[in-house]
């Protein structure tokens, strides 16, 4: 994959540039559609920006052992959420379900016996995506299964900017001053899952790991992260990795 220029602030892709030049580069034409659309500058406002939240249930955690095996995704901005448009996919997983698995996720074989493969999903999934930036809680799981699910259905891989709430909550909960002196006193981390995150806002407690109501979920949060510690007119560069 060539190399692309990298913004000065915290050393991040250009993803506009990327996306751009990956439109040009892709013989997939569900690919080149969803790369067209960009994304916005980071000078943008926050504010100004349509968001998708993205939520996926996997067999497990490391994407090139384990798969997906449903996908939520549910479009907002910072002053609303558009659950009409939301989405939900079951997905057959091409490796096995495990005990571990359906006790985390609650979904089954019975369930899964006659989803579609995510190579049937995808051109859907793109589209719904397009021109939209993804809001997820903890980007080492939806990012890195698209990319795999994309680079061994479609033979090309699949990058893009995110914004990570999980990250968010990390800047003020894990690496700040106060929770290094909370370390220094052996206090316990405190907690930055979804759950946890969202009843610090006094956001309600939704059922958990189910993909399309956790995607709703992260959205809410973002709001929440933005109303609280930041504020509309913030750069989208200062949020995204």
């Amino acid at each position: 994959m060539p190399s692309y220029r990298l913004t000065p602030q915290r050393s991040l892709p250009d993803w506009p540039g990327y996306l751009a030049a990956r439109a040009g580069e892709t013989s997939r034409p569900e690919l080149a559609r969803y790369f067209a659309a960009g994304c916005p500058p980071p000078e943008i406002p926050i504010g100004e920006v349509p968001l998708v939240a993205l939520d996926m249930e996997t067999t497990g955690l490391d994407a090139r052992r384990h798969d997906i095996v449903s996908i939520g995704l549910v479009p907002f901005t910072l002053g609303r959420i558009h659950w009409a448009e939301r989405r939900y996919w079951l997905v057959r997983p091409t490796r096995p379900l495990s005990s571990e698995s359906i006790t985390f996720h609650h979904i089954t074989h019975s369930e899964i016996a006659e989803a579609p493969d995510l190579a049937v999903v995808l051109p859907d999934l793109l589209e719904a995506m397009a021109g939209r930036l993804a809001v997820v809680h903890f980007r080492h799981i939806e990012r890195p299964f698209l990319d795999e699910g994309a680079q061994s259905r479609l033979g090309e891989g699949l990058r893009f900017p995110v914004i990570d709430t999980m990250s968010l909550e990390a800047l003020r909960h894990r690496l700040s001053l106060w929770a290094r002196f909370r370390r220094w006193m052996r206090r316990p981390p405190v907690s930055i899952r979804l759950g946890d995150s969202r009843a610090r806002y006094g956001l309600p407690a939704y059922q958990g790991h189910h993909a399309l109501l956790d995607a709703l979920a992260t959205a809410e949060l973002f709001q929440a992260q933005i109303a609280t510690h930041y504020r509309p007119e913030v750069p989208v560069g200062e949020l995204w990795s």
